[in-house]
């Protein structure tokens, strides 16, 4: 979940490039392709398809249309919204996920975690706004912020129904079916927009920042989730996700883009806290 944190933070800092020269039901549609026939070769590299991995495949479907949804919502939202403030958005994720943990799974999030979540949402937003208190309080969802919000429902339902709905298959296998799924889903509501896309004229970046979206914000943080949920309770997993903030601003530092005061680093402090809280026995 460490190394998601990480790859995730990438997709916010260079997604919002792409999202304004592809559609980006488009976009994801080739991502979840691309990331699928990847994902697919490692698969028949190791634990191969069993025929029992094909049981009840609408389950496949229900899991790939909310993480196809999620990105979607992510890539329309960075079309108007600064990736910080996305980044913002997606610190609410744990408390969701937890949320519908206990819906889905009865997973009892304890005070600890509790306080935990709260600690790590008031850090991550610490740094979002750069240590900015007035700005703190004056939290302004704009229309991209809430786009990608919807979004983040989508991944709170994910995370906590992929544990309930695998049935022992290995994690390589059950991401391969989702990207499949979810590939299906998208490229059936982007048709037209696939269609009339002109691929070959697209700037070398683009597809550079395509090739990171697959390799490590799609087939590899698609993994890394689905092995870590089966193995976490929901809302432990999805703290990690107080991490971006941080990473976001490592990202945009490293790209040129400027890097916070020395004040926001208190708020990296408080999320380094949570998680000692949340990863303590």
């Amino acid at each position: 979940m460490l190394f998601f944190a990480v790859f995730v933070s990438g997709s916010f800092a260079l997604g919002g490039y792409a999202a304004r020269l592809v559609d980006p039901g488009a976009l994801m549609a080739l991502r979840f392709l691309l990331a699928g026939v990847l994902i697919g070769a490692l698969v028949a590299i190791g634990p191969g398809i069993k025929r029992r991995d094909f049981y009840a495949p609408w389950r496949y479907f229900v899991l790939g249309g909310l993480f196809a949804s999620y990105f979607v919502l992510m890539f329309m939202g960075l079309k108007t919204a600064d990736p910080l403030a996305t980044s913002a958005v997606f610190t609410l994720t744990p408390i969701m996920s937890a949320g519908f943990g206990w819906i889905l799974m009865r997973q009892i999030t304890t005070k600890r975690m509790g306080a935990a979540l709260v600690i790590g949402g008031i850090g991550a937003l610490w740094v979002i706004f750069r240590a900015d208190f007035s700005a703190f309080l004056d939290f302004d969802i704009g229309y991209g912020e809430s786009l990608f919000f919807l979004g983040c429902i989508s991944h709170a339902i994910y995370t906590p129904l992929s544990r309930k709905l695998n049935r022992g298959e290995a994690p390589l296998v059950f991401t391969f079916g989702v990207l499949v799924a979810g590939f299906v889903i998208l490229a059936i509501y982007s048709a037209p927009e696939i269609i009339k896309t002109d691929w070959l004229s697209l700037p070398l970046i683009l597809w550079l920042v395509l090739a990171y979206l697959v390799v490590f914000a799609s087939a590899a943080t698609f993994f890394l989730l689905q092995y870590s949920t089966l193995r976490l309770p929901s809302a432990k997993a999805m703290a990690y996700t107080y991490l971006v903030p941080a990473f976001v601003i490592v990202w945009q530092g490293v790209l040129g883009l400027g890097w916070p005061d020395m004040p926001v680093f208190m708020g990296v402090g408080l999320i380094g806290f949570a998680l000692y809280l949340l990863l303590r026995e």
